[in-house]
């Protein structure tokens, strides 16, 4: 079993509650910071406010018509928080806050399953994992997303922490805490896994199905255990996911004939095949994007791989927890690699698996070697310092505005001062034999970071990427019919359309009465070539464009 330092073996209660309000902060933080943003969130939470409305929990539609880009559950769950009157940027982000927590919540189930130690401190995989996990750069950034991918996400996780409780039942899987095979009966992890996987299915589709086997399936190849991946595919497992699953897709299809074409051959087989998504990127697209995901905790790859090559060398892997989740790891990126249509949160659901690994991997190189504990948490130090560099150099090139107040320059500069002082701190700590101390910082710094940037930040740039400052500013405008849009991106007009509660038509210039058209400085340009422009012109970076347009003079 894999022990904890002992002179950090009992945190105080302040270090256990400064962890879980870390995690609670970088989860749920004022997640109406900033309004709903890019072409993606402004379409979800439209489709589950009208399903909220409407009472039509079967056909997701975008402005009155059928859109099946995503399958139901994320709008099921957004719509819930409509009904209960939460505001729109807390309905829509809220299950995707939750689904983290509880991807969280089963990873560190498993790592007490799997690795035990000591579960009062913060250094045992069964705590670190968790804290890891929701303090990464992925799961603060898609917890705070209103899209369907950390739901997936997370039922994927507890899928897979199922199928690992069937193989440890079965004596598939015996890590430093698992002497001996559990004798009682699987069935329920069974029920669970099925139904859970039906909700990933309902999440995002059949690349539920592909990940969760496929991990499953390179698993077994390479350890031979058929027997207890076979046991997955028990009748309970099959009927439950039957259950949560099929009905949907049934009532759905029979109200929509063209939903199987539409949803499982373009926007799953065809996505996948080819590039007519325009998301195409090379073939290791997701290599870097694995380690900014992992942020600030990159540097825990190294024990990890570390820990991969003594498995291998004692060839003690065939039954090792950690091998098992490698491969669910794994496999994400390895399928989504080939893939013509390439986003980030594809691989989100290797991010869990990833943390718990490297969660249990620190641990040991932490108990094990005081060396290699202080080349591990200086990694982290140097992350902090290049995370500070980064801002200070490029962060004044993606942020185009200065906070007001006290703090008045540059956001990057206060970032690279942070980081330095975390770095400095951190190293300090690791030179004096506090792993935790360190490992605490990181955590409670990322909060802090978070909750400042909700606070100052976000709202600061608010107008520069979410319409909804546009739409308040212009709620009580005496002709609502008469504002258009004109050659804007997709992200504009979604939000524009979300928060206005209605499609806005694009401005067409023939049409001889005024109008306020908002547009870019390309359809500015446009509308003074054809004499149209009147009164003071209002732009809002970068590029969001108030043109009053003045009506065709009557021909005498």
């Amino acid at each position: 079993m894999i022990e904890t330092p002992p002179n950090e073996s009992k945190p105080s209660r302040s270090t256990l509650a400064l962890s879980a309000a870390s995690i609670a902060v970088c989860l749920f933080g004022n997640l109406g910071a900033i309004g709903l943003t890019g072409p993606d969130e402004p379409r979800y939470v439209w489709i589950a406010r009208a399903m909220a409305r409407t009472g039509d929990w079967v056909t997701p539609r975008l402005y009155g018509q059928p859109w099946f880009e995503k399958p139901v559950l994320y709008y099921w769950a957004a719509a819930a928080g409509f009904l209960l009157h939460l505001p729109a940027e807390w309905a829509a982000r809220l299950p995707s806050a939750v689904a983290a927590l509880a991807a969280a919540l089963a990873i560190a189930w498993l790592a007490k399953k799997h690795y035990g130690g000591n579960s009062n401190s913060l250094l045992s995989p069964a705590l670190l994992a968790p804290v890891v996990f929701a303090t990464s750069v992925a799961a603060i950034g898609f917890a705070r997303a209103a899209t369907p991918d950390m739901i997936f996400s997370a039922a994927i996780t507890i899928a897979m922490a199922c199928a690992a409780s069937v193989f440890r039942q079965r004596g598939a899987l015996r890590g430093p805490a698992v002497s001996e095979p559990a004798r009682n009966s699987d069935s329920a992890s069974l029920a669970l896994f099925g139904g859970v996987l039906g909700l990933a299915v309902l999440g995002k589709g059949p690349a539920a199905i592909v990940l969760a086997g496929g991990a499953v399936a390179i698993w077994t190849l390479v350890t031979k255990q058929w027997r207890a991946a076979i046991r997955l595919a028990h009748p309970v497992a099959i009927l439950s996911f039957c259950v949560i699953a099929i009905p949907w897709y049934a009532l759905c299809a029979v109200r929509n004939p063209d939903f199987l074409r539409v949803f499982l051959w373009q926007h799953n087989v065809e996505r996948y095949a080819t590039p007519m998504f325009h998301h195409r990127q090379p073939f290791w697209y997701f290599g870097p994007i694995i380690l900014l995901a992992l942020l600030p905790w990159t540097a825990l790859l190294w024990p990890a791989a570390r820990e991969g090559l003594r498995l291998w060398r004692e060839k003690s892997w065939i039954c090792s927890p950690g091998f098992f989740f490698a491969c669910w790891a794994l496999w994400p990126v390895v399928f989504f690699s080939f893939s013509q249509s390439k986003l980030p949160g594809y691989i989100l659901p290797a991010i869990p698996p990833l943390a718990l690994v490297g969660a249990a991997a620190a641990n040991r190189a932490i108990s094990e070697d005081g060396a290699r504990s202080r080349a591990l948490l200086s990694a982290i130090g140097a992350t902090w310092l290049v995370l500070g560099a980064a801002s200070a150099f490029a962060g004044p090139r993606w942020i185009h505005v200065q906070l007001v107040g006290p703090i008045a320059a540059s956001p990057g500069l206060y970032v690279a001062v942070l980081a330095l002082v975390i770095a400095a701190v951190v190293t300090v700590a690791a030179f004096r034999a506090r792993p935790a101390t360190a490992i605490l910082l990181c955590a409670v710094s990322l909060a802090a970071a978070v909750e400042i940037a909700s606070l100052r930040l976000l709202p600061a740039i608010d107008p520069l990427v979410s319409a909804r400052p546009h739409a308040e500013f212009m709620r009580n405008d005496l002709h609502p019919d008469r504002i258009f849009t004109y050659h804007l991106s997709r992200s504009w007009n979604y939000g524009l359309a979300f928060y206005f509660q209605r499609e806005l038509p694009d401005w067409p210039p023939a049409d001889p009465r005024p109008a306020l058209v908002l547009t870019t400085k390309t359809g500015l340009e446009e509308i003074r070539k054809l004499g149209r422009v009147s009164g003071e012109i209002e732009e809002m970076q970068p590029g969001l464009v108030y043109v009053p347009v003045m009506p065709v003079p009557a021909a005498r």
